[in-house]
Protein backbone atom coordinates (compact mmCIF):
# COMPACT_ATOMS: atom_id res chain seq x y z
CA UNK A 1 0.00 0.00 0.00
CA UNK A 2 1.36 3.38 -0.99
CA UNK A 3 0.59 5.78 1.88
CA UNK A 4 0.30 9.44 0.96
CA UNK A 5 3.25 11.56 1.93
CA UNK A 6 1.90 15.00 2.96
CA UNK A 7 1.22 15.17 6.71
CA UNK A 8 1.39 11.39 7.20
CA UNK A 9 4.72 11.73 8.99
CA UNK A 10 2.97 14.04 11.47
CA UNK A 11 0.11 11.54 11.94
CA UNK A 12 -2.61 13.93 10.83
CA UNK A 13 -5.47 13.88 8.34
CA UNK A 14 -4.19 15.17 5.01
CA UNK A 15 -7.49 16.99 4.37
CA UNK A 16 -8.34 18.66 7.69
CA UNK A 17 -5.30 18.14 9.96
CA UNK A 18 -7.20 16.20 12.66
CA UNK A 19 -5.37 13.48 14.56
CA UNK A 20 -8.51 11.50 15.53
CA UNK A 21 -9.28 8.07 14.05
CA UNK A 22 -6.81 8.08 11.18
CA UNK A 23 -7.24 5.64 8.30
CA UNK A 24 -5.98 5.16 4.76
CA UNK A 25 -8.30 6.20 1.92
CA UNK A 26 -7.65 5.07 -1.66
CA UNK A 27 -8.02 7.82 -4.25
CA UNK A 28 -9.50 5.93 -7.20
CA UNK A 29 -8.91 5.05 -9.93
CA UNK A 30 -5.21 5.11 -9.07
CA UNK A 31 -3.97 2.97 -6.22
CA UNK A 32 -2.67 5.89 -4.16
CA UNK A 33 -3.87 6.54 -0.65
CA UNK A 34 -4.09 9.51 1.65
CA UNK A 35 -4.55 9.58 5.40
CA UNK A 36 -7.95 10.84 6.52
CA UNK A 37 -9.62 11.19 9.93
CA UNK A 38 -12.88 9.58 11.01
CA UNK A 39 -14.81 12.84 10.45
CA UNK A 40 -13.62 13.12 6.84
CA UNK A 41 -14.24 9.40 6.28
CA UNK A 42 -17.82 9.71 7.54
CA UNK A 43 -18.79 12.34 4.97
CA UNK A 44 -16.33 11.93 2.09
CA UNK A 45 -18.86 10.03 -0.07
CA UNK A 46 -21.53 12.70 0.52
CA UNK A 47 -19.71 15.92 1.44
CA UNK A 48 -22.95 17.93 1.48
CA UNK A 49 -23.97 16.05 4.64
CA UNK A 50 -21.31 17.98 6.63
CA UNK A 51 -20.50 21.07 4.54
CA UNK A 52 -19.00 23.11 7.38
CA UNK A 53 -16.35 20.47 8.03
CA UNK A 54 -15.04 20.90 4.50
CA UNK A 55 -13.93 24.49 5.14
CA UNK A 56 -10.62 22.74 5.78
CA UNK A 57 -10.24 22.35 2.00
CA UNK A 58 -9.30 26.03 1.77
CA UNK A 59 -5.92 24.93 3.20
CA UNK A 60 -5.52 21.37 1.93
CA UNK A 61 -6.23 22.33 -1.68
CA UNK A 62 -2.73 23.85 -1.70
CA UNK A 63 -1.05 20.53 -0.82
CA UNK A 64 1.87 19.47 -3.00
CA UNK A 65 0.61 15.86 -2.96
CA UNK A 66 -1.35 15.00 -6.13
CA UNK A 67 -3.70 12.58 -4.30
CA UNK A 68 -4.65 15.31 -1.80
CA UNK A 69 -5.15 17.80 -4.64
CA UNK A 70 -7.41 15.29 -6.41
CA UNK A 71 -9.57 14.81 -3.31
CA UNK A 72 -9.77 18.56 -2.70
CA UNK A 73 -10.87 19.09 -6.33
CA UNK A 74 -13.51 16.34 -6.15
CA UNK A 75 -14.90 17.51 -2.81
CA UNK A 76 -14.98 21.17 -3.85
CA UNK A 77 -16.74 20.15 -7.07
CA UNK A 78 -19.38 18.16 -5.18
CA UNK A 79 -19.87 21.08 -2.80
CA UNK A 80 -20.24 23.53 -5.68
CA UNK A 81 -17.42 25.71 -4.31
CA UNK A 82 -16.66 27.40 -7.63
CA UNK A 83 -14.63 30.26 -6.08
CA UNK A 84 -12.10 27.78 -4.63
CA UNK A 85 -12.10 25.69 -7.81
CA UNK A 86 -11.26 28.81 -9.80
CA UNK A 87 -8.18 29.33 -7.61
CA UNK A 88 -7.07 25.68 -7.67
CA UNK A 89 -4.36 24.91 -10.21
CA UNK A 90 -3.78 21.27 -11.14
CA UNK A 91 -1.27 19.82 -13.56
CA UNK A 92 -3.00 18.28 -16.60
CA UNK A 93 -2.43 14.67 -15.48
CA UNK A 94 -3.69 15.41 -11.93
CA UNK A 95 -6.80 17.17 -13.30
CA UNK A 96 -7.50 14.17 -15.59
CA UNK A 97 -7.21 11.84 -12.57
CA UNK A 98 -9.56 14.04 -10.53
CA UNK A 99 -12.14 14.29 -13.30
CA UNK A 100 -11.94 10.56 -14.07
CA UNK A 101 -12.89 9.79 -10.47
CA UNK A 102 -15.83 12.19 -10.63
CA UNK A 103 -17.05 10.58 -13.85
CA UNK A 104 -16.88 7.12 -12.25
CA UNK A 105 -18.88 8.31 -9.26
CA UNK A 106 -21.62 9.81 -11.42
CA UNK A 107 -22.00 6.81 -13.75
CA UNK A 108 -25.22 4.87 -13.39
CA UNK A 109 -24.75 1.39 -11.94
CA UNK A 110 -24.95 -1.61 -14.26
CA UNK A 111 -28.16 -3.57 -13.60
CA UNK A 112 -29.35 -7.03 -14.63
CA UNK A 113 -32.79 -7.86 -16.08
CA UNK A 114 -34.31 -7.74 -12.57
CA UNK A 115 -32.78 -4.38 -11.70
CA UNK A 116 -30.14 -5.89 -9.39
CA UNK A 117 -26.88 -3.92 -9.40
CA UNK A 118 -23.96 -5.82 -10.92
CA UNK A 119 -20.39 -5.28 -9.81
CA UNK A 120 -17.00 -6.36 -11.08
CA UNK A 121 -16.38 -10.06 -10.34
CA UNK A 122 -20.05 -11.13 -10.10
CA UNK A 123 -21.35 -14.29 -11.71
CA UNK A 124 -24.41 -14.00 -13.95
CA UNK A 125 -26.65 -16.27 -15.97
CA UNK A 126 -27.78 -15.54 -19.54
CA UNK A 127 -31.61 -15.45 -19.66
CA UNK A 128 -32.07 -15.68 -23.46
CA UNK A 129 -30.18 -17.30 -26.34
CA UNK A 130 -27.87 -14.62 -27.77
CA UNK A 131 -26.20 -14.75 -31.17
CA UNK A 132 -22.60 -13.59 -30.69
CA UNK A 133 -21.75 -11.47 -33.72
CA UNK A 134 -18.33 -12.17 -35.21
CA UNK A 135 -17.66 -15.19 -33.00
CA UNK A 136 -19.84 -17.69 -34.86
CA UNK A 137 -21.75 -19.14 -31.91
CA UNK A 138 -24.84 -18.62 -29.81
CA UNK A 139 -24.58 -18.04 -26.07
CA UNK A 140 -27.29 -20.33 -24.76
CA UNK A 141 -29.88 -19.45 -22.13
CA UNK A 142 -28.73 -20.61 -18.70
CA UNK A 143 -25.00 -20.22 -19.47
CA UNK A 144 -23.11 -18.97 -16.42
CA UNK A 145 -20.65 -16.14 -16.94
CA UNK A 146 -18.22 -15.86 -14.02
CA UNK A 147 -16.01 -12.96 -12.95
CA UNK A 148 -17.67 -10.32 -15.13
CA UNK A 149 -16.03 -6.97 -15.88
CA UNK A 150 -17.70 -3.60 -16.16
CA UNK A 151 -17.47 -1.62 -19.39
CA UNK A 152 -16.13 1.85 -18.52
CA UNK A 153 -18.61 4.55 -19.47
CA UNK A 154 -21.37 2.11 -20.48
CA UNK A 155 -23.68 0.83 -17.73
CA UNK A 156 -25.74 -1.20 -20.24
CA UNK A 157 -22.99 -3.74 -21.04
CA UNK A 158 -20.63 -6.09 -19.24
CA UNK A 159 -17.67 -8.14 -20.44
CA UNK A 160 -17.47 -11.83 -19.77
CA UNK A 161 -16.03 -15.08 -21.08
CA UNK A 162 -18.43 -17.44 -22.88
CA UNK A 163 -17.15 -20.59 -24.63
CA UNK A 164 -13.60 -19.34 -24.00
CA UNK A 165 -14.23 -16.06 -25.83
CA UNK A 166 -14.35 -12.65 -24.14
CA UNK A 167 -17.55 -10.94 -25.31
CA UNK A 168 -19.69 -7.92 -24.51
CA UNK A 169 -23.17 -8.73 -23.26
CA UNK A 170 -26.12 -6.38 -22.80
CA UNK A 171 -26.87 -6.45 -19.08
CA UNK A 172 -30.65 -6.61 -19.70
CA UNK A 173 -30.13 -10.24 -20.86
CA UNK A 174 -28.45 -11.29 -17.60
CA UNK A 175 -29.52 -12.39 -14.14
CA UNK A 176 -27.17 -12.12 -11.16
CA UNK A 177 -26.44 -15.44 -9.45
Amino acid sequence: MNWGKGKMSMNACELCGSEEGLTAYTVAPKDETITICSTCAASIEDPTSNEKHWNCLHDSMWSTEPAVQVMAFRLLTQLGAQDQLDMLYLEDDVRAWAEEGLANEKQEPTRDANGTILVEGDSVSIIKDLVVKGAGFTAKQGTTVKNIRMVPGDPTHIQGRVNGTMIFIISAFLKKL
